[in-house]
């Protein structure tokens, strides 16, 4: 246990002149007790988004203030949607359309909709009228940019790094192919932000032809962050993707509860949320799979998940490759049907779980753990990974480790994260019509330094 920690308890118990103060709840301290047998506190804190020397990152991309902050606007910034496949949707979506705090920097709708969609938020929705092969709609749920930081190796198969878990996957890295990002030879996070730029349809441009790099305040800060990049080569997506991938570094949930408890205060959980967390650590065993800061971990499990299907799904089913998860990446047998153990804070933020996103509630997740029965008659039993055994919990344990989940880990302030404005004037993070109303926002680009 952490000297810290147990100066807390003892604070908690004895103040002044021998006076008793509030004592820390039986759960409380046995929970501090319990986390000393999984490697103290510090093994599940979170650093402050500041703290960079605490903050996992890529040698190769050394996080500044300023390189967060150029990161921070061009993550949200509209104005990168400068490469649609409809030319009167530019300047309508960025990273953040599918990424955003209100979500806990997920979709928080099923399907992430990046170009083509109409809305903000929960009420994003396809615009019918277009043509479904235009639109940049997901066919597998939009991973959480929240704690990336804790991930080698980047989205549900991991496909995206050149070092961590897919080092002997280079055969994997296809020219032509967004993983030929790999071979860049960056970490999962910088790697999956600039793959990203040509997925999803953005472009910084260059000054030439009018494009983010030719707006003065972009420019200078390009200039500022990236000094020591000839300077033909620094306004381009590579530079806009590492930037952005250090702001993504730093959104970590560190004012959540259960942090706020591994910083020793010992009263921010409730006493339903303890005894979740006394579930999470001991007789339900999620840590087993949900370690570290982030509560995930780099490793693969096949829990016999649907895939992304139904009516209400909008484009084709998803392919082999998506259905088999990390085997259809790396083409081994014994990696499918797998998919990468996700973090957990703010889940009920974007109410959608699972890799198909079938869940609609956390406590339908922990159920089907605890019962353990494949709904995917696709992933062969031998595949199914060990862990995926029922866990004996009864239904007000389901409900305790429901709480810990929904409250204990959802960091109530991720708007923190967001800027006040963007450089262009455009709205964000989207700015088709229906969202500037939601958004109540005017597109208001400035014409001396316009696109």
């Amino acid at each position: 246990m952490q000297s810290w920690v147990v100066g807390a308890v003892t604070m908690a118990l004895i103040t002044g002149c021998g006076v008793q103060a509030d004592q820390p709840s039986p759960r409380a301290t046995e929970l501090v007790g319990v986390l000393a047998s999984h490697g103290g506190t510090d093994a599940f804190l979170l650093p402050d988004s500041d703290d960079f020397a605490r903050i996992p990152q890529d040698p190769r991309n050394e996080l500044t203030a300023e390189k967060v902050e150029l990161g921070q606007l061009l993550y949200h910034e509209t104005g990168l949607a400068d490469a649609p496949k409809s030319a009167d949707l530019g300047d309508t979506y960025s990273c953040a359309s599918c990424h955003h705090a209100k979500a806990g920097f997920q979709a928080g709708i099923r399907q992430g909709i990046g170009e083509g969609g109409l809305g903000f938020g929960a009420a994003r929705v396809h615009d019918m009228r277009r043509d479904l092969a235009t639109m940049d709609i997901q066919q597998i749920r939009t991973p959480s940019t929240l704690n990336i930081a804790y991930q080698g190796n980047v989205l549900w198969n991991g496909q995206f790094g050149a070092h961590h878990l897919n080092k002997g996957t280079e055969g994997q890295w296809e020219e032509g192919t967004p993983l030929a990002a790999n071979k860049l030879g960056f970490h999962g996070v910088e790697t999956q932000a600039i793959a990203g730029m040509g997925v999803h349809r953005l472009d910084i441009g260059d000054e030439g032809d009018g494009g983010c790099a030719a707006m003065v305040p972009y420019s200078s800060r390009f200039d500022s962050v990236f000094i020591d990049v000839a300077e033909d080569e620094r306004y381009t997506n590579v530079t806009t993707g590492l930037a952005i991938a250090a702001y993504e570094r730093t959104l970590l949930a560190n004012q959540a509860p259960f942090q706020r408890f591994l910083r020793g205060e010992m009263d921010a959980l409730d006493e339903e949320s303890l005894a979740g967390a006394l579930l999470f650590f001991g007789k339900a065993d999620c840590v087993s799979c949900h370690s570290g800061p982030a509560l995930a971990s780099m490793s693969f499990h096949a829990l016999g998940m649907p895939d992304l299907s139904g009516a209400d799904v909008v484009g084709p089913d998803p392919d082999d490759k998506t259905r088999r998860g990390r085997g259809g990446f790396t083409g081994r047998f014994d990696d499918d049907y797998k998919f990468k153990t996700p973090q957990l804070y703010n889940l009920r933020d974007s109410p959608f779980y699972g890799h198909g996103g079938n869940f609609n509630t956390v406590r339908e997740v922990i159920a089907y753990k605890n019962a353990a029965v494949p709904a995917q008659p696709e992933v062969p039993a031998t595949q199914l990974a060990e862990e995926f055994r029922p866990l004996g919990l009864t239904e007000r344990e389901i409900d305790q480790l429901t709480a810990f989940i929904e409250r204990g880990l959802h960091d109530p302030n991720l708007e923190r994260y967001v800027p006040k404005a963007l450089p262009s004037g455009l709205c964000f993070p989207v700015a088709d019509g229906p969202a500037q109303s939601q958004l109540d926002c005017a597109n208001a680009k400035p014409t001396s330094i316009g696109f």
